[in-house]
Formats: C-alpha cells, structure tokens, sequence
C-alpha cells in the first residue's frame, strides 16, 4: 500500500515562493501607479535637466495617463489573481475545503498590507523619487501590455458611448493653470502662500485669457494734444500733465496722427533755444508733428499676452486701441499690463491722486465706478463675476438692465450696491457691502 504523499514537499515551497514573489509584483505596480500619478510634473521635469534619466522616461510615460493607468491595473490584476489562485489551492491542500475561507481571509489581510497600503504609502511620500526608479521598468510594461489595453480602450469607449458618454483621449484630465491655480488657492487657504504672491501668479497665467478692451484706458479720460497749438501751449501742456507720452490729434479728437514724449518735445525746444543754430523766432514755427512718433493703433480684442510681446519686441510701451470699425477706443500702455500682474503701481506723480477703493465708516466700500471688476476682487478677495461687464459701474448697469438714478440700492450675487454718485450717464460711485 502505497504511503500518503507528503503535506510540505518541494511542490509547497515552490508555490508559497510564487506566492511571495507575486505579492511583491502587486506592490511594486500599486507603488508605480501612485507615485506616477501623484509626481509633480514640474519636479520631474526639474529633476529631468538635471541629467536623471528616470524622470524624463517619467515624464514620456505619464504624457498618455489612460494607456499608462491601463497598463499598470492589468498587470497588478494578473499578479493579485493569480496569488489568489495559488494561495486556494495551497490552503485546500493543507486544510480541505476550509482552505477556500481561509485562503480567502489571508491573501486580503497580505495584499492590503503589503501590496496595497504599504507600497502605496511609501510613493505618495516619495512621489518624484520613487516615479524616477520604477519608470524604466513600467515603460517595459506599457509596451508589453499596449495591445490588450488598447482593445480594452476600444472596449471601454464603445460601452460608454451607449450610454451617450463620449471620452476625448487626448484631454488633459486636469489643465495645467487649473492645477496651478487650486494649488495657490488651497496653499493660500492653508497659510501657506500670500493673498500677493498668489494674486502675481494668477494675474501672469491670465494674461492669455484677457483683452486689451479690460484694462484700456477709456478714450473719455486720455489726455491729448491738439496739432493746431501754439509751442508755447503745446510745451506748457506737456510740462503739467503726469504722462511722459500724449496722442496728438488734428481737427478732430478721433483722428489721431501723432504720440509726442516729453523728453522729444524738451530735446527740439532746447534745440532751437540753446543749439549752436538757436534762434527764439524759429520757435513761432515749431511743428510738434515734426518731432513726434508714428501712432501705434492696436485692436480691442488683442489679448494682454500677445500685446505685451508686442510692446518687448517693438520697443515702445504706448498704443491706442480701435474697434473693429477703426474708431478710438482708449489707450494702453504696458505699465497697466504689469498693474495686472503685481496690482497697482504709483509714482511721483499720480501718489496723490484719489485712491478708487476705500473703506466707509458703516463698513462698507466706496468704490470708482470706474474700477474694474477684477481689480475690486483681487483688492477684497471678492468672486463678482466678470463675464458680462469690465468695471463696477457696468456690473450694476447690467443687472439693474438699466441706469440706477443716485440713491439706488441693488442686491445681487451676494452684495448690496447703493449708487452714491452719478454724472451725466455714467454712475461715478457706489458704496458695496456683502449682505
């Protein structure tokens, strides 16, 4: 008769082997899938040009996070399933059919201490350091599994469409300025980050979403030159206003021909009065338009980005803005574009000039009807909307679908606006409190 093969023999070795061998397999893939997910791109592209390796090939892989996700969940399904298996069959071979409970119960308590929350832990802790380590061999992976994933994807897709889900596999799940904006804004909700540091970076990424029509100076308040003037006039205009750089116009506001700067106007005076050919009368015959730079007409709807790199490679910083029809608009400058980025910037000459925004005794905020929108919300750390009017004084107009006599009192998105001045048609004041 022949004996009972033995419980414990090289066959049980070798299986429980596999088992560990498998177990270390599913931490390795639940450890790559977190920390290529979790990696900051930006720290792996810093740690890529400093000659690591690792993370450029990290950066390749998580440049298409289905395939890479896909990639990762089947082969941590291969390995967790068949650990399973064998560990089912070495437990019913141990302990009958009680083995299946068993069994059951131990590779749980394994693959979720070890293959799950302990690799898992570990990336996310070390995200760019662990990302940079396991890329070269996930990029094996990738390319072994690609076909099976890639009909998986066709799979996926197809089924969701039924339900009328469609999935666009070139979108970026989360877009950049998004990612860096929550960032900031949970960064400055925790203390970490500055309302102004936070306003800076904010103010630079939307410079791509906003127009030269937002922060335009209106043509009602742009200083100009009339061609016709006396020099006399014309320099004593020049010496009294703030700005360096006036338009110049001839007959009529609209028809601009000329932008004249200060230090031009004072270089031919000087000329004609000190110059080795000095002659005081020839100043009687001082044309400005003689010394003045060709005006620089740009469209409303040109964004702040594009302008401001229009201003750096053509060396100027003044322009005047048009419509579609070529009428005046107003004017900008790249001063008004850097105001949006580091706020508001005063110097010698406009640090007494009236401040659109200050705080009223009852608590409130009197503010220029003038004053824009975003400007007012960077100020209080406020969320008016802004897609339907650029400054205060049109918001009110907008919602009140007509124009408030002084007095009025409004409550929309959470604030209460009461028109504290108007003149003319315009609505110059209003004093806002959040309800």
């Amino acid at each position: 008769m022949d004996s009972p093969a033995p419980l414990i023999d090289a066959a049980f070795w070798i299986t429980a082997g596999a088992i560990v061998a498998l177990l270390l397999m599913s931490a390795f893939f639940s450890g790559s899938e977190t920390a290529l997910t979790a990696a900051s791109r930006g720290k792996l592209r810093a740690r890529a040009d400093k000659g690591e390796s690792g993370a450029e090939t990290a950066l390749v892989i998580t440049e298409d996070n289905e395939r890479l996700i896909g990639s990762v969940l089947l082969g941590n399904n291969l390995v967790n399933i068949l650990a399973t298996s064998l560990a089912t069959a070495l437990f019913t071979r141990l302990f009958g059919e009680s083995g299946v409970a068993l069994a059951t119960l131990v590779m749980t308590l394994l693959v979720l201490i070890f293959a799950e929350v302990l690799p898992k832990t570990y990336a996310i802790t070390n995200a760019e350091l662990a990302a940079a380590r396991v890329s070269p061999a996930i990029r094996v992976v990738i390319l072994i599994f690609s076909p099976v994933v890639a009909a998986v994807q066709v799979l996926v897709r197809r089924i969701l469409a039924l339900f009328g889900i469609k999935t666009d596999p070139d979108r970026n799940v989360l877009a950049v300025r998004e990612e860096i904006a929550g960032a900031l804004q949970l960064g400055h909700s925790e203390g970490v980050v500055e309302k102004e540091d936070r306003d800076r970076i904010l103010g630079a990424l939307d410079l791509g979403e906003r127009t030269v029509e937002e922060i335009m100076l209106h043509r009602s308040k742009i200083e100009m030159v009339d061609a016709d003037e006396t020099p006399e006039t014309i320099l004593s205009h020049s010496l009294e206003s703030p700005h360096t750089r006036l338009p110049i116009f001839k007959d009529d506001p609209e028809n601009i021909v000329g932008v004249i700067h200060a230090k031009d106007l004072l270089r031919a005076m000087d000329k004609l009065m000190r110059g080795p050919d000095a002659c005081p009368e020839k100043l009687q015959d001082f044309r400005v338009l003689d010394v003045a730079m060709k005006p620089y007409f740009v469209p409303e709807t040109t964004t702040l980005d594009d302008q401001m790199r229009e201003f750096l490679r053509r060396h100027t910083h003044f322009a005047l803005v048009v419509d579609e029809y070529g009428a005046l608009r107003g004017l900008i400058t790249l001063e008004d574009i850097l105001e949006e980025i580091v706020g508001e910037i005063t110097d010698e000459f406009d640090v007494d000039a009236e401040h659109p925004l200050r705080r009223a005794e009852d608590g409130a905020v009197l503010v220029d009807g003038a004053m824009t929108i975003r400007d007012l919300n960077r100020a209080m750390d406020w969320t008016l909307p802004d897609e339907e009017a650029n400054t205060i004084a049109g918001l009110v107009i907008h919602e009140a679908q007509s124009i408030p006599t002084q007095g009025q009192v409004f409550s929309f998105h959470g604030f209460r606006f009461e028109v504290v001045q108007r003149q003319a048609n315009r609505i110059t004041r209003l004093k806002i409190r959040p309800l």
